[in-house]
């Protein structure tokens, strides 16, 4: 009788988690056909180039112009500054938790990193507009609301993430590895950059591409520090908008075909999304091999 009651519950639970997976799956697949039949209607109107690669966004004109481009450019100079920024820094952190730091320095500095991921992005923001803008003015000219306050804030803000999926990929290093590189007469360091690091590829680029995703998602903290100028910047001190803060500001106001161009804009932020959630999928096969 225990037999078959635990059998019962097994099955209960086996369909009830088979449910949750399915309802996940249900939710992304209605979010998606609602976007996309929101917005398709103006790109079938004004054409996909037009609405892509078009510099003008004008939306209470006429004739109306939705182009896209400047926020297009926009999202991903801001992402791959962050990423030039924060990568560097979040490997290396995670190198020193793994291989260097003492226990009592972990304890300390690993709560620090789980309190950053645990701040809201609009505290972030707030920080960079009191701070950060002001000495960037001060120190380097512009408006300070420009290309680098928002890489700065964002680099910051994909630090846990980036540190957090290292120092797993490096401490899941088999030891054999590191052992066998100091019996070759390695030094610590030759070990790590030759042997470690490589064999931890796989999860740091992991780390890397998370982190892209994290960065072009981020919205209300690009709002307060980039300026959300509809041009595209000349350099790293001009102001910018991205795709995000583009919906975010307008969708507030718009209606008809503008409401239904912000919904196309988002479209065009799904596809960049799930092509770095499929990116992160390929990673393990194309460097697996050499593990």
């Amino acid at each position: 009788m225990n037999n078959k009651l635990r059998n019962w519950w097994e099955k209960i639970i086996e369909k009830a988690l088979l449910a949750s997976a399915a309802a996940a799956v249900l939710v992304v697949l209605l979010i998606s056909v609602f976007i996309f039949a929101q917005g398709w209607p103006v790109i079938q109107k004004y054409g996909l180039g037009h609405f892509l690669f078009n510099l003008e966004w004008k939306p209470l004109a006429y004739p109306v112009q939705f182009g896209i481009l400047p926020m297009i450019v926009g999202s991903f100079l801001v992402t791959f500054g962050a990423i030039i920024l924060g990568v560097p820094l979040g490997v290396g952190c995670a190198v020193f938790l793994a291989e260097f730091a003492p226990k009592w320095v972990i304890k300390i500095v690993r709560p620090g990193i789980e309190l950053l991921a645990g701040i809201p992005s609009v505290v972030y923001g707030f920080w960079g507009l009191m701070v950060l803008v002001p000495l960037i003015q001060q120190h380097l000219g512009g408006r300070g609301m420009s290309v680098l306050a928002a890489s700065i804030v964002l680099a910051i803000m994909i630090l846990p993430t980036v540190i957090n999926i290292s120092e797993d990929s490096i401490r899941a290093v088999p030891r054999e590895y590191k052992e066998g590189s100091f019996a070759l007469g390695a030094t610590h360091w030759q070990t790590i950059k030759k042997v470690i690091l490589p064999a931890a590829r796989s999860g740091i680029l992991t780390a890397v591409v998370l982190g892209m995703g994290r960065a072009v998602g981020e919205t209300m903290a690009v709002i307060l520090v980039a300026g959300n100028a509809t041009v595209i910047p000349g350099s790293m001190l001009d102001m910018v908008r991205t795709l995000t803060a583009h919906i975010a500001i307008e969708m507030g106001y718009a209606a008809g075909e503008h409401s239904q161009a912000l919904f196309a804009a988002g479209m065009v932020l799904f596809v960049v999304i799930m092509i770095l959630n499929s990116m992160v999928l390929l990673i393990p096969k194309r460097v697996g091999d050499d593990r």
